[in-house]
């Protein structure tokens, strides 16, 4: 139930900016999108699926500032006797893009706090907790027109040394490909 709730919210942020779209400059928008990417290093995970929200606002012609969030889903693997879980990242971050020129390349990274969530175990056949978070980063460089972005990154959530299991360090990370749509807000 809470997961349709959110995703009724979602529909709605999404129809009501789409609805107050002006052909305009475009300077506000909201960024919807989509990922894919292998873990690295793979010790506890093997790949990952997710979803972008993102909010941007265009302080000058080539520089935006915002805010994102989203979804990633990191699918735990085996790992010499250990049986990792799948794990998500919800991250809060700031966002952060510069546009070099109106379509074409561009480069950004969103910096800040990636809540991990999923089973409180690390691995299925281990005691030792999961995680909450950590610091948040995700670089990333692609090609841009007034709708589409298309991106490499690298996503990371760093732990530090919760969630290690003997030679296991406990990665929250993934090198991996994406799209966006933007969503005209208006001025």
């Amino acid at each position: 139930m809470k997961m349709f709730k959110q995703a009724v919210l979602l529909a709605g942020i999404v129809t009501a900016g789409a609805v107050s779209a002006q052909n305009s400059q475009m300077t506000n928008m909201l960024k919807v999108g989509a990922n894919v990417g292998l873990a690295v290093p793979a010790d506890n995970a093997s790949a990952s699926l997710g979803v972008d929200v993102a909010y941007q606002n265009l302080i000058t012609p080539g520089f935006g500032l915002g805010i994102a969030t989203g979804y990633t889903h990191y699918f735990g693997k085996d790992n010499n006797g250990i049986n990792n879980n799948d794990v998500g990242v919800i991250p809060v971050a700031a966002l952060l893009r510069v546009y070099p020129k109106q379509t074409g390349f561009y480069f950004g990274a969103d910096l800040g706090y990636g809540f991990l969530v999923g089973n409180d175990k690390v691995a299925s056949n281990s005691t030792v907790d999961r995680p909450d978070g950590g610091f948040y980063l995700k670089p990333e460089i692609g090609y841009h027109n007034k709708d589409w972005n298309f991106f490499v990154q690298y996503q990371k959530v760093f732990t530090g040394d919760d969630g290690k299991i003997g030679g296991q360090d406990y990665n929250v990370g993934n090198i991996g490909v994406g799209f966006s749509y933007n969503i005209p807000l208006g001025k």
